[in-house]
């Protein structure tokens, strides 16, 4: 439900959104030649259904974007599943000398500098337009917007829109999958609406604060271990209502009398959500247990004020409580009184009009009236009222009051935010404890060592799926990588073997002890990493003219460009998007690039064996292999991550059991065969320094070598070869034969 805002100011783009169903509102900005890419994975996590952006400027620079995103006059964008409406506004409106005069005098102050806007003209600029164009579009006041917070990408850890998709945080990474094989539906045990948004903010921002991640820790280990006290404080939490988005309607003065007591009844289960908390000795739970307000007066006052049981609509009146006004109670007895009273009302009504017809009637919505016939209208007294009049009474004065109570309960708003926003992390506390008592997780360990050390770690949302009745039996891995000995560790093994598996589960084990979570492990061990990159899988961008290679190309080169020693890089197949001997130059050189410039702790899965003589060559490179056993008719993968490079890709035996046809089988072992033996005889020539060109006994989609590329090979000094010149030649002379 948030409203978003791109503006722009000298060197800076400013982002702002605001959800109005619930009051958050926050604003960032940034800086440099990647501060449209920026822009957009936060529009990528944050999914808004609108953006505005100032009518002179694109919203974007197209070529920054991975996907086709043009300034369409409020119609979708052509973005598939995170399509957003765009708004285009004059710029005045994000101009910073209305944009922040604006948000000062909405929240009552001299200066933003307690919101941390001072000196970010960018953010305000965006924040301000949203809450011009909030005012001019909607009705009632914004009470429950009562604050701001600008937040900065240097104290979460950065997920771009690439890495939340590939590890499927939030949402399955092909349209159609069960939801369920997200990281954030596999672990979503909160049991409020404003717990579930507080994990999903958690787990697209996690924290590089380590204070901030031990404190979180600390509130789940202590409920973790005191499983009494922890069901007790699920079951207080348990029916709490969305009270955001109840305080919302009510300062937007949309609020029914339903709305208003389901909000009351909310507030009356704080009282054991505190008595709970007190029982746990987590200073972070303390903090929130002082934070956490029964409003007490308040639920009072509703209570006395609207019935049990009310209408959904004022118009059918008796919602409020009799006592409450004496004109409305007077009415209310003039419309229900005793049938003695009026049969003397009737009796003496005749008398006095001389209509003997005049009957006093009675039905549940007017209750009782006077009721004449047509014939006799001439004869009703002039102070006569229509019984329209009178019950039309009676549902003003309601409305009068139920407006009084909704202002009352508006002018609670920080109150009621505050003690929701409290009970949303008290939610998500006690949810991650549950899911670690349930699932055996253990908590994470933190150090300064630069290390990320995983022992029998388990994917999460697999494992989860195993509990389940789906898949087989989850074999756990071990992990060890650190900035030195261990910087890059090269994955090989058969398709199907579980090497996708074994980098995405790494890096959730990352995520989850970074936002405060247990982890799926018997231990791990890590330092705080700063940035989560994928390059896994790839797809073509037709729309924008881009290859499934250029996709990959251009996510390679962000992870190269921006990475740190402090991040986790996950590189699956990268370079498979082109030729063979491209491919193998492109990856090696990466790895390289990556060992000498970056050292950032790095998992590269591959089918290019070649790629596993780096680690003769580089010091910090480490092969690894996802093991399978052979049997009599085929394979069965280990998905067991043991020391050493794979001995071969199983390709073939893969394909077996995708049921490809036997004759394509057959055929793919002598290809094999052929292709192995060529290369034998290639080794063979290099060797002798003689010529031995192979005899074809049926034809051979390889090529035969030719003279020339022979005369070039008994020239080469091997020993004066680097491996990548080694490469780029082979390429040349494949050629050069082709």
């Amino acid at each position: 439900n948030f409203l978003a805002a791109v503006a722009y100011v000298r060197d800076g783009a400013g982002f702002a959104a605001l959800d109005l169903s619930t009051g958050e509102f926050r604003a960032t900005e940034f800086h440099g030649e990647d501060a449209g890419r920026r822009i957009e994975d936060e529009l990528q996590q944050l999914r808004p259904k609108e953006v505005l952006y100032g009518s002179s400027a694109p919203l974007f620079d197209a070529e920054a974007l991975p996907g086709d995103v043009r300034p369409d006059k409020g119609r979708p964008s052509p973005r598939g599943p995170v399509g957003y409406s765009e708004t285009p506004l004059d710029d005045w409106i994000f101009a910073p000398d209305h944009a922040i005069p604006l948000l000062e005098n909405h929240f009552g102050v001299m200066s933003l500098e307690g919101f941390g806007l001072a000196g970010k003209p960018a953010a305000a600029s965006a924040a301000g337009a949203i809450l011009h164009y909030v005012r001019s579009t909607q009705r009632g006041k914004l009470d429950h917007v009562d604050r701001i917070g600008f937040y900065e990408r240097q104290n979460c850890l950065v997920l771009d829109a690439v890495t939340v998709r590939n590890l499927e945080l939030i949402e399955p990474l092909f349209a159609g999958t069960d939801a369920g094989v997200t990281l954030f539906r596999s672990i979503d045990a909160t049991v409020t609406p404003m717990g579930k948004r507080r994990l999903r903010s958690w787990m697209l921002r996690p924290s590089i604060q380590r204070a901030e991640i031990e404190s979180r820790l600390d509130a789940v280990e202590v409920q973790v271990k005191d499983i009494v006290a922890r069901e007790e404080l699920r079951r207080a939490l348990d029916g709490v209502l969305d009270l955001e988005r109840l305080l919302s309607r009510v300062t937007l003065e949309t609020a029914n009398p339903r709305d208003v007591l389901a909000l009351a009844a909310s507030l009356g289960k704080i009282p054991a959500v505190r008595a709970a908390l007190g029982r746990l000795g987590a200073e972070r739970l303390q903090a929130l247990h002082g934070l956490t307000d029964e409003l007490a007066d308040l639920r009072e006052h509703i209570d006395k004020s609207i019935v049990p049981e009310p209408p959904i609509s004022l118009s059918d009146g008796g919602v409020i409580h009799g006592g409450v006004d004496k004109e409305l109670d007077e009415l209310r007895d003039l419309s229900r009184n005793s049938k003695q009273y009026l049969a003397q009302i009737e009796q003496r009504e005749r008398v006095r009009t001389g209509i003997s017809s005049l009957k006093v009637k009675f039905n549940s919505i007017f209750g009782y009236y006077l009721e004449i016939s047509k014939p006799n209208l001439h004869l009703v007294p002039t102070d006569y009222e229509r019984k329209q009049t009178l019950v039309k009474k009676i549902v003003e004065i309601e409305r009068r009051l139920f407006a009084e109570l909704r202002a009352a309960i508006a002018g609670e708003a920080k109150r009621i935010r505050q003690t929701a926003l409290a009970l949303a992390e008290v939610d998500v506390l006690a949810a991650l404890a549950n899911i670690a008592a349930l699932r055996n997780y253990c908590r994470p360990q933190f150090d300064d060592s630069g290390d990320l050390e995983i022992l029998e770690g388990r994917h999460p949302v697999i494992e989860q799926q195993e509990l389940s009745g789906v898949g087989d039996r989850f074999v756990p891995n071990d992990l060890f990588l650190n900035s030195t000995t261990h910087t890059i560790l090269v994955l090989t093994g058969p398709n199907m073997g579980g090497k996708s598996t074994y980098l995405r589960q790494a890096a959730l084990v990352v995520i989850l002890a970074q936002m405060g979570s247990f982890v799926p492990a018997r231990s791990v061990r890590l330092s705080v990493v700063d940035r989560v990159f994928t390059r896994i899988g790839a797809s073509d961008s037709l729309a924008r003219g881009r290859s499934t290679f250029m996709v990959e190309m251009t996510e390679t080169a962000a992870i190269l460009h921006t990475a740190t020693p402090r991040s986790l890089i996950l590189l699956d197949e990268v370079g498979r998007g082109t030729s063979t001997y491209d491919g193998l130059a492109i990856a090696w050189a990466a790895i390289e690039y990556l060992h000498a410039r970056t050292r950032a702790k790095t998992l590269f899965a591959t089918h290019y064996f070649e790629l596993t003589e780096l680690a003769e060559l580089l010091s910090g490179v480490k092969n690894y292999h996802v093991s399978v056993k052979e049997t009599g008719g085929g394979i069965v993968f280990l998905r067991k991550v043991e020391p050493g490079a794979a001995d071969r890709s199983y390709g073939i035996e893969v394909a077996k059991l995708a049921g490809l046809p036997h004759e394509v089988i057959e055929r793919a072992r002598e290809v094999l065969a052929e292709h192995e033996s060529a290369e034998l005889r290639l080794t063979e020539q290099l060797a002798s320094d003689e010529s031995r060109p192979a005899r074809a006994a049926q034809l051979t989609i390889f090529t035969p070598l030719s003279q020339p590329v022979l005369e070039r090979l008994r020239e080469l000094d091997l020993n004066r070869l680097t491996p990548l010149e080694a490469l780029n030649l082979l390429a040349e002379l494949k050629k050069q034969v082709e």
